[in-house]
């Protein structure tokens, strides 16, 4: 036996593109993974450091993987068939215009919340103020207090997280886009920012809702996300109505409020809000045609 039997595989050899794919959707479609060949797609493009389109064009190309790539790209569906969330096993989630870095510890961006994102955007857009202020409460990524940072470039906006592990993505995810106008703040959102009471425009929060005895069904959000971003007690609602009174101090006259929430939780979230002074209750539908956010106005 020589080295070169020991050494591994070597760049140069290798399959067909489209075999890999076809064996790395085989073993995530037996895994129970709900997307087997998009996801196969998107393993092979973080691999190959192309996007999900430039692997579809390898394949019709009829390009080969060598056999250092295959072997990375094994290792990740391997892990992806063991239901930790893609996001996880890249390292990144897409969110709007933005690219996440997320990992253990912090909530991954879902689809959703970009409305919630986009009904915020809305919100301070339509300030007329030079520098209008936003609070993202319960930050988690960065995800919802960075879309406002870009594209509101001419507002302050405030991330409050009280996760240490959360926040370390946020300040990756900070540091990684680039906002000036973004400052995260470590803190609890039932008492953060007494400097800003009375004084914010919008207050956004994709606050923990899951009811306690309602465990999720998949497997990459209750293995892999964090409790503390997912649970709000016996109905859900626990985080939600120390948000409401919180939010109420710290927003202005005329402020918007935007909650995320399940789709079952409209009613009794425009009760507390409207119990708490808030006025203008209204839902919000994603994609899907569920109620998935609320807002408000102070």
């Amino acid at each position: 036996m020589n080295a070169s039997d020991v050494a591994g595989p070597r760049r140069g050899e290798g399959i067909p593109l489209r075999t890999a794919l076809v064996e790395a959707s085989d073993r995530l479609r037996e895994a129970g993974v709900p997307d087997p060949d998009v996801d196969a797609e998107l393993l092979a493009a973080h691999v190959l450091d192309l996007s999900r389109g430039g692997v579809q064009a390898k394949v019709v190309l009829g390009a080969v993987i060598d056999a250092v790539d295959a072997a990375e790209l094994a290792a990740l569906v391997a892990r992806r068939a063991a239901r930790e969330p893609l996001q996880h096993v890249t390292g990144r989630a897409p969110f709007r215009s933005l690219e996440l870095l997320v990992g253990p510890g912090v909530l991954v961006p879902r689809p959703e919340t970009e409305l919630v994102a986009q009904l915020a955007i809305d919100a301070l857009r339509a300030v007329p103020e030079p520098e209008p202020v936003a609070v993202d409460l319960g930050t988690g990524s960065g995800a919802i207090a960075l879309a406002l940072a870009t594209e509101v470039p001419h507002a302050r906006v405030f991330g409050v997280e009280l996760s240490p592990e959360a926040l370390a993505w946020a300040r990756r995810n900070v540091e990684r886009v680039g906002a000036p106008g973004l400052e995260l703040v470590e803190g609890d959102l039932a008492d953060a920012l007494p400097e800003l009471d009375g004084a914010v425009s919008v207050v956004v929060s994709n606050p923990p809702y899951v009811p306690a005895a309602m465990v999720p069904a998949d497997p990459e959000v209750h293995r892999f996300d964090p409790a503390v971003a997912l649970y709000g007690g016996e109905d859900g609602l626990d985080v939600i109505r120390v948000l409401s009174r919180r939010a109420f101090v710290l927003a202005r006259p005329g402020g918007v409020l935007v909650i995320e929430h399940a789709e079952h939780q409209s009613a009794p979230i425009a009760d507390l809000l409207r119990a708490d002074g808030w006025r203008a209750v209204a839902h919000h539908r994603d994609l899907t045609g569920r109620d998935r956010a609320t807002t408000a106005l102070r």
